[in-house]
């Protein structure tokens, strides 16, 4: 390919400002056509991001000729359908986080990728922004000596969307998301731990329900172990006091230690000895534009994407783990 011609399924929140523009504005890419079922929406969207057509059947985008690449945006649950659908029409696949709603279904999406010799991308773009680069660039450097252990820590208050039945978002109803924020929130972190200290060779850990605001986990805790036989521990808790708001991710190695976020951005801290080293890197506009160039290059042949089918299966894999349904 020259030319990345994308289409959009779901154009929905996520693709407004974090990826929709960056199909436009790289070199290579265009967005050609986006789908939402409700009509009135897919018009405005194309209108206010100059996309030359619109559709409200997925089918119907997937089907264009004029499209080569396409764009699964939508809720976990119709992740695997559109996504096999994609590939077997010999178009290759960018699909959102998490990959699918569990392991199960992230194999059959990666066999279908096989099958068809089709590529399949996922959206976990923290592997291409600089911010997590640079962890990875000190890691590497030995800065804090061979790693022994990582915390993760992410603990936020409830919303009051949450505690209401009659207006609680799609992220925390089961048949649409798994198993709430845990599958919406967690994987970012497990991921790009799988992407800075290798793959994540067992896990265990319980998730619970302990505020009843929804039916879905709003706790969860979790033991790891990585291939290189660095531990790990992890809370995830999405109902806690405001005092109690933290995210935070502590690599320790033989000499150091290095502290990060997963979502706030704060400072990269090194910690050796008494000395603590800060280093600051510049977000993109559009977060997920790292990784898309990264996709782009790859399908013209002129470098490879960090996240793909495989490595996204893997972290599927330890969520359900974690949450005992695997």
């Amino acid at each position: 390919m020259d030319t990345i011609k994308w289409g959009i399924i779901g154009a929905g929140d996520v693709t407004e400002k974090k990826s929709g523009p960056a199909l436009y504005k790289i070199e290579h890419s265009e967005l050609m056509a986006i789908m939402r079922r409700d009509e009135a929406k897919a018009k405005d969207y194309a209108q206010r991001h100059n996309v030359p057509k619109y559709y409200t059947d997925a089918d119907d985008l997937i089907n264009d000729p004029e499209i080569n690449m396409i764009y699964v945006a939508t809720p976990p649950s119709s992740h695997k359908e559109y996504t096999i659908k994609a590939l077997l029409a010999g178009k290759p696949v960018y699909v959102e986080k998490p990959m699918a709603m569990d392991y199960a279904e992230c194999l059959e999406m990666v066999s279908a990728a096989d099958n068809a010799k089709q590529k399949l991308f996922v959206a976990y773009y923290r592997r291409g922004l600089p911010y997590f680069r640079k962890v990875k660039e000190l890691l590497d450097s030995n800065i804090i000596g061979k790693v022994l252990s990582v915390d993760v820590k992410y603990i936020r208050p409830a919303s009051e969307a949450d505690k209401d039945v009659n207006i609680q978002p799609w992220r925390v109803k089961k048949d649409i998301a798994g198993d709430g924020y845990f599958f919406d929130m967690a994987p970012h972190t497990l991921d790009i731990l799988d992407f800075l200290l290798g793959e994540i060779e067992d896990a265990k850990g319980y998730a619970c329900n302990l505020a009843g605001y929804y039916q879905v986990s709003d706790t969860v805790s979790a033991i790891m172990k990585f291939k290189s036989g660095a531990t790990g521990t992890g809370l995830w808790c999405f109902v806690s006091p405001e005092e109690a708001r933290q995210d935070t991710v502590t690599i320790m190695g033989m000499n150091g230690s290095i502290k990060f976020n997963t979502f706030s951005f704060q400072p990269i801290a090194v910690v050796s000895g008494h000395q603590v080293s800060y280093y600051e890197t510049d977000q993109p506009e559009h977060i997920q534009q790292p990784l898309i160039q990264t996709i782009v290059d790859e399908l013209r042949g002129i470098d490879t994407c960090p996240s793909t089918g495989v490595s996204g299966a893997r972290t599927s894999r330890i969520m359900d783990m974690i949450t005992g349904s695997l």
